[in-house]
């Protein structure tokens, strides 16, 4: 399925009359109506769902990576070789003379947990300037309860929208959820609303190489070579640097294109990520930037002129019943990692 940014005929440009300043209600006022699933309470089905443990791993060292990122620019520190190996998150500090002052300035990133004690990473000095920081044994399984929590709410929410009634969401052992809900006639639907990740995040196209020189290389530092789900697929490489993402989404709804009639997910920024959006598109006027859903990127327009209403759409190549299931990813939040579907008993 390709998805494409609010398509402008077939341009893939941004025009910010027409993309951001109509807010929803300019849209079909009759919108796309979720009339939910045919539930029958007279049966449970049981789905054991399993986390991906290496999800979670790479999830917390990115964050590492970008707290490490973060923490030396305020502290005016340079460094060089910033990356993730294995379970640790590696760099060297350019001038040895500010190692000391670089390890101050770090020294969160290996500070225990708040309320648990709990040190999810540790630093080994290796000379020449090289640090390291380590996930633990102990912060490993404290991110794992953690995904496992987080993923219960996110299921129960997604359940609650689909109108599941008496849903019961469980943990299952230490990386495992249970979900029992009445027998639903869409069980397909049902499969896809439990699993899928509903990532959705907004990242600069990188310009600097040629995407086939990155793909037969190496992407520069600071980016990777992400796939569209046209047949083929089209690469496109993109800066890892996250402009917005779906924790800056107040809501999201499955609408009609006021154009064509065509279904589109209708969604609604909050301040930050409007402000954020602005100064970003402000920068990068005449530049493309990737539209990212699940790791895969559904389009890639060209900004033409700042975008500061708070508003977006999607549309592309999927039905009504598609468009309600992206909003509903949108609007109920994205899992931490992912989830694989590990047994299923009726």
């Amino acid at each position: 399925m390709m998805l494409t940014w609010l398509a402008v005929a077939t341009a893939l440009v941004f025009d910010a009359s027409n993309l951001f300043a109509a807010p929803p209600q300019a849209m079909r006022p009759e919108g796309l109506a979720d009339s939910g699933m045919i539930v029958e309470a007279s049966q449970q089905d049981g789905i054991l769902l399993r986390l991906n443990v290496a999800d979670v791993i790479e999830g917390r060292l990115k964050a590492t990576r970008g707290d490490i990122r973060a923490l030396l620019l305020d502290a005016r520190i340079g460094y060089a070789g910033l990356a993730i190996s294995d379970r640790a998150v590696q760099l060297r500090i350019t001038d040895p003379a500010r190692l000391d002052a670089a390890k101050a300035a770090l020294k969160t990133i290996t500070d225990p947990v708040a309320d648990s004690g709990i040190q999810e990473m540790t630093l080994d000095d290796g000379g020449s300037a090289l640090l390291k920081f380590t996930l633990t044994d102990a912060g490993l399984k404290y991110r794992n309860s953690v995904a496992i929590t987080q993923s219960i709410e996110v299921i129960k929410n997604r359940l609650q929208d689909l109108g599941a009634t008496g849903a019961v969401v469980q943990s299952a052992g230490k990386d495992s959820i249970l979900v029992q809900a009445p027998s639903i006639m869409d069980q397909q639907r049902l499969r896809d609303v439990l699993i899928r990740p509903g990532r959705l995040s907004f990242q600069l196209v990188d310009l600097s190489m040629p995407v086939n020189d990155a793909i037969s290389d190496r992407p520069p530092v600071g980016s990777v070579v992400l796939y569209t789900q046209d047949d083929p697929p089209v690469p496109y490489l993109v800066q890892n640097r996250v402009i917005l993402s779906d924790k800056n989404l107040l809501d999201a709804n499955a609408n009609y294109n006021a154009q064509g009639g065509q279904p589109v997910v209708v969604f609604r920024l909050d301040s930050k990520g409007t402000a954020r959006f602005k100064q970003v598109t402000t920068q990068n006027i005449g530049n493309p930037f990737a539209v990212i859903l699940d790791d895969h990127v559904i389009s890639a327009p060209v900004i033409r002129e700042p975008i500061d209403g708070g508003y977006g759409q999607i549309s592309g190549n999927f039905t009504a019943q598609e468009a309600k299931n992206i909003a509903l990813l949108l609007r109920t939040g994205a899992l931490p990692a992912r989830l694989t579907i590990a047994e299923e008993a009726r």
